[in-house]
């Protein structure tokens, strides 16, 4: 197996800036472009480095070669859990420290004596796969070790990739919590599913399909996600690289919905916990004041609900049944601020987001989806460019059907009949995205390879560059320690996939990314002026001492 030698990010030993002043500028990032500190602007745009002649030769290599790019957004689960001991990777699972893996209690000082007990089961809903039926209680499982470890049944084997695990809190001011300035040892501490956060999939060729086409092309294992917490936030960061902002939150309905953090600092990134919180992880999940969707300065960070339809919010009685009700302060209003699909439409380059399952949704909002269908999934539909009527929306936001045939499936007859557009995002309806809780591992990688083997066969395969990742964690544990950006990111490492005729074979990229890096790369391919949050996030770590963040070139062979 190769592997590049670029250093790999160490475990950081400091906490951001001290200085509270610099911290709220550099947390506040793109919202303060044109703030001053001291005569001295922060954000103010640094001429561009000019191009070395190699560079200015793999720009012009890229724009004649890659025609199409396809992201295939998979959900919720870390590097570690499903190829932590993939060969070739630089720090693997089995040789990692106990030092590095090792859970601190609440106190952040006390090594835990054993994990705490997966809270409410391992798999809650009773579930029959391959004729054995699964149902595995709290009490039915024996006592973790503090490490890592196989998820394993009741009797001891291996847990199948079909079965339904319960979900883990995966949440902006938790997942902070947990990564804990880089060491990543309070996971267990600030979850909600006690041990389980330590679990992984033991996978090869033979229980995962992606591992093997990782095995033909390349595998990132330095690649982490661009925002920290949930689905929702890092969906509305791969298409903008921004975190949305709620006007007077404080003032409204939507105050009820501000975190409250510790000490006097907005920004500050640790819920203050409720007097009643167990001191111990041991005793039980914690509790925090207020753990709401907003920041304490109304940035929104966990789900919010989508202004237009399909909406979780229904429309409001006697109203524009393409909107949501507004008087449910869950309901994000409209953003404003530039998308990557923004940046596409302005130099002329088609482009789509496909949505599993979006039409099926819009005709059965009254009685329920089936298949499952995640309305805050959807980044593109809280954005005021692509509002229901516009004609953005119509030729942008797509319908991909369901299931994984292509009479049912837009996307993949799109792929067979040779339509996709200059670049491609996929969504996969909810059974098929991997997320714990409503989603299997096994389900949703069979459909993802199917997806890809339809693009190997089609007609636009000699020019496609495929990126499969997912959009978070999930809550599920992670070893490397993230780079130090700005105050949403990039959160824990997450596993990503550069699939190609012009990738690398049988590599494994050490290259230091995040999710954003999908926004660079076709910024670079198409000469896009790179979006605010993007280059916010730059001068961030440059700030920090940290190498910039690669743009996926390096997963490519374009000699």
């Amino acid at each position: 197996m190769k592997a590049n030698d670029e250093p790999q990010h160490e475990l950081p030993t400091d906490d951001a800036p001290a200085d509270p002043a610099r911290r709220r500028l550099l947390a506040a990032g793109v919202g303060l472009a044109g703030l001053s500190l001291g005569g001295c602007n922060l954000f103010e745009p640094k001429p561009a480095t000019p191009k070395t002649a190699a560079e200015l030769s793999l720009d012009r290599t890229l724009a004649a070669n890659v025609r199409q790019i396809v992201v295939i957004y998979a959900e919720n689960r870390s590097f570690t859990n499903l190829y932590g001991d993939y060969p070739g990777v630089r720090y693997p699972l089995s040789a990692v420290p106990a030092s590095r893996y090792t859970q601190l209690d609440r106190d952040g000082v006390t090594p835990l004596p054993t994990l705490p007990k997966i809270w409410g089961g391992l798999v809650p809903q009773a579930q029959e796969v391959d004729g054995k039926r699964y149902a595995i209680a709290e009490h039915q499982l024996g006592e973790l070790r503090n490490s890592p470890f196989r998820i394993m049944d009741a009797q001891g084997e291996p847990l199948p990739n079909s079965v339904i695990t319960r979900d883990l809190v995966h949440r902006f001011y938790q997942n902070q919590m947990q990564i804990n300035a880089g060491r990543n040892n309070q996971f267990a501490a600030w979850g909600d599913s006690g041990g389980l956060v330590m679990g992984h999939y033991r996978n090869s060729p033979d229980t995962l399909k992606l591992w093997g086409l990782a095995q033909q092309y390349t595998l990132c294992d330095n690649f982490f996600m661009s925002a920290f917490g949930g689905s929702w936030l890092n969906h509305i960061f791969l298409i903008s690289a921004q975190a949305p902002f709620y006007p007077d939150a404080g003032s409204g309905p939507a105050a009820k919905l501000l975190a409250v953090v510790e000490g006097d600092d907005p920004t500050g990134t640790r819920l203050k916990l409720a007097t009643d919180s167990p001191e111990s992880a041991l005793d039980g999940p914690p509790k925090f004041v207020r753990d709401g969707a907003l920041t304490a300065d109304g940035y929104a960070v966990n789900t919010m609900f989508p202004p237009y339809q399909p909406s979780n919010v229904k429309p409001a009685p006697g109203g524009d049944p393409r909107l949501a009700d507004t008087s449910n302060a869950l309901v994000l209003p409209p953003q404003s601020y530039a998308t990557i699909g923004d940046r596409l439409s302005d130099k002329g380059i088609d482009w789509a987001w496909y949505s599993g399952a979006w039409q099926y949704a819009l005709d059965h909002r009254d009685t329920g989806t089936v298949p499952d269908f995640q309305y805050h999934h959807q980044p593109f539909n809280y954005f005021r460019n692509y509002a229901p009527g516009t004609a953005a929306r119509e030729r942008h936001v797509r319908d991909a059907g369901i299931g994984d045939a292509p009479s049912t499936n837009k996307l993949l007859a799109d792929i067979d009949a040779g339509r996709l557009p200059a670049v491609t995002f996929y969504k996969p309806q909810g059974n098929l995205n991997m997320h714990a809780g409503y989603a299997d591992v096994a389900s949703g990688d069979r459909h993802i390879s199917n997806v890809i083997e339809h693009i190997r066969r089609g007609p636009q395969w000699q020019n496609t560059v495929v990126i499969v990742t997912v959009d978070e964690n999930g809550g599920w544990w992670d070893h490397v320690a993230p780079p130090k950006g700005d105050r949403w990111g990039p959160g824990s490492r997450i596993p990503a996939l550069v699939i190609s005729p012009f990738a690398k074979q049988g590599y494994v990229d050490r290259t230091v990314y995040d999710t954003n890096s999908i926004l660079r790369f076709i910024s670079r391919v198409h000469d896009l002026a790179p979006l605010d949050g993007v280059a916010a996030r730059d001068r961030a770590m440059a700030a920090n001492g940290e190498a910039r963040l690669g743009d996926l070139t390096n997963a490519l062979d374009l000699a």
